[in-house]
């Protein structure tokens, strides 16, 4: 089910006394789908039986990246660039316009979308990209407090091929609130589900971390989940008032090298680490 939102943009109109009005269709619950070459969508989760591990051979590489809706001209060449060695890509803002269904359909990609909402019947979220299928993947929503559009995350569960489960969480964080409230409660609602992971975590997104506020909040988050930042050996992240918005955390692997790159496809730049997994009996939980 979707309920109709009308957007007010336009300050000096809206003082003049007119404005215009945008209709978003936001979703009354989280909702995800695999199936993106079409307008329906699965409530919550979707439960598969995965063929093969996400890893090859021990090796884990991820591209995290805020595509920016696929704005600029250069975002597929820049996309198929960043992603060309992963094994997954966890990507904010994505837009299932024609030319993003096209480009799908035809990339070797298993596909899974949360929608956030639908702007003229084009949906909108957060999106993973990877070369085998979850065992699991759940959506959750979180709504602007201001704007009343919300934002989306995605949890998915993939096997690995020493025997653990990987768990991955791709989050757009809410923006437009000063408060630390709705900010906060995001987070919460992921956290049990990756206190109880017994395998493998990996935490990404555009968390709009742009405040130390913000910042803090996630600090005490991953403190408590015992994950790490990665280390950039290259650090081209986009920030606000010094702070970078985009993130990669991670627990139970060994980081083997990380980078941010440079890229004009896009207002954000992305995040590509390469990680080796652990012995399954010296793994840390």
């Amino acid at each position: 089910m979707f309920r109709k939102l009308a957007i007010v943009v336009g300050l000096t109109l809206l003082v003049a006394g007119g404005g215009t009005y945008y209709s978003f269709d936001i979703p009354e619950q989280a909702q995800v789908t695999d199936a993106v070459q079409g307008k329906q969508y699965s409530i919550h989760c979707l439960d598969a039986k995965p063929k093969a591990a996400i890893d090859r051979n021990g090796m884990l590489q991820v591209t995290v990246w805020n595509i920016y809706k696929q704005q600029r001209d250069t975002w597929q060449a820049a996309l198929e660039t960043f992603s060309a060695d992963s094994d997954l890509v966890l990507i904010q803002e994505a837009k299932l316009s024609e030319s993003f269904r096209h480009y799908l359909a035809q990339s070797p990609w298993q596909v899974t979308m949360a929608n956030a909402f639908a702007f003229l019947d084009t949906p909108a979220g957060v999106m993973n990209l990877s070369r085998h299928q979850a065992a699991q993947t759940c959506a959750y929503l979180a709504v602007e407090p201001w704007l009343r559009i919300p934002k989306s995350a995605l949890l998915a569960r993939f096997p690995l091929t020493n025997g653990q489960q990987l768990t991955v969480v791709n989050l757009h964080g809410i923006n437009f609130a000063w408060g630390l409230d709705e900010y906060r409660a995001q987070f919460d609602a992921l956290s049990e589900q990756l206190e109880q992971a017994k395998g493998p975590v990996l935490l990404a997104g555009d968390f709009n971390t742009w405040r130390e506020e913000r910042m803090a909040v996630v600090a005490r988050f991953i403190e408590e989940l015992g994950l790490h930042e990665v280390t950039l050996d290259k650090d081209l992240r986009t920030r606000v008032l010094g702070w970078p918005l985009d993130h990669l955390f991670y627990r139970g692997l060994l980081l083997e090298q990380a980078e941010a790159p440079g890229t004009d496809a896009s207002d954000h730049h992305p995040i590509i680490a390469r990680f080796r997994l652990l012995e399954s009996e010296a793994a840390k939980q």
